[in-house]
């Protein structure tokens, strides 16, 4: 059957007709651990009851409303988000890649308002992923996805992760601000040191730049904190998120500082679907639930087995897996096989989802709400899978 579908994308040829925690039913009745859940937006699994409650809920009441109206729900939303970290501000989005291009716009209007409008460009760094916008495209500055599309929008500057000094030699005259991801989702899972996000921090006070921490893939528990950068001990002006904020409902977020927003006046940034009150309302419901201390803790804590789980199995295959890397429920692992092999052997021989990612790296994503059992369960799969890539390779 010839689909109507824009091929963009590579679809894996099984079709998911619902879902449980972190378990998907296929139609023909077979049941797929999901460890990717969704590129990490499936952040409390499937079915949740306490996001169906809030979904039904809101349902019955209102979907949509204009932004030129007040939306409660979305101010609740802004002011546990803000009151949970360094923020003052919140600006609600449709996607990560929408939060991001707000970042941006935040970052070069700051500079206006402050009188510096030459100021206007933003260092970001090789490997990063920030969406596919054409702004938030050439962000990242990856050939693969800039290829095709013109000339590459302007007002980026790459540099190498980790070298404080060529980020230095980077800072010009135009420069508004920084913006990194704590741990590098789309490029194979690579935290940034303490020491270099303390650097950036440091840097910008100096210089009188914005630091932009994109955590639309490593923010909303993932890594066993709220926020990632609260693990690390830097705060940044602006950050954004999306992926696991909605739970899978669509929903970005871009927060900032009072002083960063200066110049996001009225009439300076708006989006029509933005915040309404379905997206906001299911929002608030996955905070409920992990915006939560002993949930953090949890998080850590089945990190750290599902990383032990993770590296006992590459001991047993040396030749296939490289490196297990990451921090929490948001794990990576490096092997010598391309990653849709590894993907493809889990979902094929095993019965388990994950992502693949640049680097040769396998992305392991499980929802929060994931147990024990399930961590040794995809454990087995992991065995399962590269014991028959073993032999095929034999």
């Amino acid at each position: 059957m010839t689909s109507a579908l824009l091929p963009v994308f590579q679809r894996a040829p099984v079709l998911f007709e619902y879902g449980e925690g972190a378990w998907l039913t296929a139609s023909d009745g077979e049941r797929y651990l999901d460890f990717g859940a969704g590129i990490a937006v499936n952040a409390l699994g499937y079915s949740h009851p306490h996001l169906l409650a809030a979904l039904e809920r809101q349902g019955r009441k209102l979907w949509h409303l204009s932004n030129v109206y007040r939306i409660p729900e979305g101010e609740r939303l802004a002011e546990r988000l803000t009151s949970a970290c360094f923020a003052d501000v919140a600006f609600f989005a449709n996607s990560g890649a929408e939060a991001n291009e707000c970042a941006i716009k935040i970052a070069r209007r700051h500079q206006d308002a402050c009188g510096r409008p030459e100021r206007w460009r933003v260092i970001t760094f090789t490997g990063a992923f920030h969406g596919r916008t054409l702004a938030t495209m050439a962000a990242g500055g990856n050939p693969k996805y800039l290829e095709g599309f013109g000339p590459m929008t302007d007002g980026f500057d790459l540099c190498p992760l980790e070298d404080i000094e060529a980020v230095r030699a980077s800072v010009g005259s135009q420069t508004a601000a920084i913006m990194v991801e704590p741990i590098q989702g789309e490029s194979g899972i690579r935290p940034v040191s303490h020491t270099f996000l303390r650097q950036l921090r440091d840097l910008c006070d100096e210089q009188g730049l914005l630091l932009i921490f994109d955590e639309i893939q490593c923010g909303m528990g993932r890594t066993g904190h709220l926020f990632a950068h609260q693990e690390l001990g830097v705060a940044p002006d602006v950050m954004t998120l999306a992926k696991g904020l909605g739970g899978g409902f669509p929903i970005g977020a871009c927060l900032a500082t009072t002083d960063a927003a200066r110049g996001m006046m009225p009439g300076a940034h708006g989006s029509t679907f933005g915040g309404n009150p379905l997206a906001v309302a299911v929002a608030n419901a996955v905070l409920d639930v992990v915006h939560d201390d002993s949930f953090l803790a949890e998080i850590r804590r089945k990190g750290n087995l599902l990383h032990t789980r993770l590296e006992e199995v590459a001991k047993r295959f040396p030749g296939l897996i490289a490196e297990v890397r990451g921090r929490g429920l948001m794990l990576g692992i490096r092997t010598s096989h391309p990653p849709h092999e590894i993907v493809e052997a889990l979902r094929t021989q095993a019965k388990a989802l994950t992502i693949a990612a640049a680097d040769n790296v396998t992305r392991v994503l499980p929802p929060l709400i994931v147990t024990d059992e399930e961590i040794r369960l995809f454990a087995e799969c992991c065995d399962a899978a590269f014991a028959y890539l073993s032999k095929r390779a034999a």
